[in-house]
């Protein structure tokens, strides 16, 4: 194997002291800057949709906080897609094969499109059922059955594009992501409260402007992946490969998957308040973690391609680096909460209610910002390096920290304060996990592919 690293440009590193020192912290921002704004798109068009549909009411509000939870099934199923895709990817660049790279997004392609379909037609059959299961308001239930039977029509395009990012990060391109993913979302902010209120639509045109984000920025992927001049046919021996590789990631998902739905089914039986208010302190977590998580992505990125190229030293002091930079973000964070606590609850509800909910959940939020930033910081790593089982171990051991806090909370009476406390345990729980695997180094497996467990 070529024991030269691949720079960030694209160019061979043939230095020896390269070799073992952390890559700079300007190209780390290079790539995880783009990241940043491409990870913080959806949720800022997230929660401009609550914004709009909150002055709607609370029952639509809630509606949307049904849907979200369960289309949240979509978005699970594209971070593993991308993830997957990323991972074995980046080590393939790392190695000089950028063709075998490019590959694995086309499998991962063909992947997103055939899970999209199967999604289609699962909630065309099953949405009625699952949204009077989780919401014990019929007519909340009914309203958020009609926003999922349209907004699951964006499905295939959401995870194609998710495939498509994570080709690209291995690629260490995120700036097309960031146009093609940009672009759809800009579309849908103007698309949605024009739908809602001018056209009349109301909760429906929350839907319509979803599917039409997701088909723009899903036939720009389309569209470049069939520039890139390789063989575009399913290839049976390394879709096999990509869905071994994903089972880990899947019952990590799915262990989040579980937290997240039951913290919604719980808020919506204390209340209509409650699930609005958890509505908008949820999307409002999903965003700043996925913009913390843009650290993360220049991490899959660099961390793999290290990997692949056979140099441990350099990952490892780049992992390091990391980590100081995500406990930053983390501060930033925190700060930016602090100072908009006061403002934020009128911003997205005009009903007092909703508003007093809402002081349940902002200091659990505020607490776990630095928390937050070394624990997606360090998921790259993990992710870059394809240490999937241990993911998927410390993800599902986390879980059970937190459902507890969530199933008890109806029977103590504990609110909302009862549901984000199981997420900080959540959250600390993988932090200790995370640290202890760091400090042991077994993570860092060189070769082109590390082979599942």
């Amino acid at each position: 194997m070529d024991e030269r690293s691949a720079t960030g440009d694209g160019s061979r590193c043939d230095h020896p002291d390269e070799s073992t020192s952390a890559v700079s912290v300007r190209r780390i921002i290079s790539l995880s800057a783009p990241a940043l704004v491409v990870l913080a798109a959806e949720p800022i068009y997230m929660l401009i949709d609550t914004a709009v549909v909150g002055h709607l009411g609370a029952v639509p509000l809630a509606a949307l906080a049904l849907g979200t939870t369960v289309m949240g099934l979509a978005a699970w199923i594209g971070t593993i897609l991308a993830y997957g895709t990323t991972s074995r990817a980046a080590r393939r660049f790392g190695a000089g094969d950028r063709e075998g790279a490019v590959g694995e997004g086309v499998q991962g392609t063909w992947l997103a499109l055939a899970a999209g379909s199967a999604l289609i037609v699962a909630t065309q059959l099953f949405a009625g059922p699952l949204a009077q299961t989780l919401g014990d308001d019929p007519q909340v239930a009914a309203e958020a059955e009609l926003w999922l039977r349209t907004a699951v029509f964006g499905a295939p395009f959401l995870l194609v594009t998710a495939a498509g990012q994570g080709w690209m990060r291995a690629l260490q391109d995120t700036r097309r992501p960031m146009y093609f993913v940009c672009l759809g979302f800009v579309i849908a902010a103007i698309l949605t409260p024009t739908l809602v209120y001018p056209v009349g639509m109301g909760l429906l045109g929350s839907a319509v402007a979803n599917v039409v984000a997701q088909i723009i920025a899903g036939c720009l992927f389309l569209r470049a992946i069939t520039r890139e001049g390789v063989s575009l046919r399913p290839h049976v021996t390394l879709i096999r490969k990509q869905l071994t590789a994903n089972r880990d990631l899947l019952v990590r998902g799915a262990a989040m998957q579980a937290c997240f739905i039951s913290a919604a089914a719980v808020a919506a039986r204390i209340g209509a308040t409650a699930l609005a208010a958890h509505q908008i302190g949820i999307q409002l977590w999903f965003a700043i973690a996925l913009a913390l998580d843009a650290v993360a992505i220049a991490a899959q990125a660099l961390i793999g391609a290290d990997l692949g190229a056979g140099l441990v030293d350099r990952a490892k002091a780049t992992a390091r680096r990391l980590t100081w930079m995500g406990l930053g973000y983390g501060v930033v964070f925190l700060f930016a909460l602090l100072v908009a606590v006061s403002f934020l609850g009128s911003v997205f509800t005009s009903d007092e209610q909703v508003r007093e909910q809402l002081n349940h959940v902002w200091w659990w939020m505020v607490l776990l910002m630095p928390v937050a930033g070394v624990v997606y910081a360090l998921d790259g790593v993990l992710i870059g390096a394809g240490d999937l089982r241990f993911m998927r171990n410390m993800n599902v051991t986390a879980a059970v920290s937190w459902l507890p806090f969530t199933w008890l909370t109806l029977t103590f009476g504990w609110g909302l304060s009862g549901i984000w406390a199981g997420l900080s345990c959540f959250m600390c729980v993988r932090l200790v996990f995370i640290l202890w695997r760091m400090y042991q180094g077994t993570w860092s497996v060189v070769g082109i592919e590390r082979e599942p467990a």
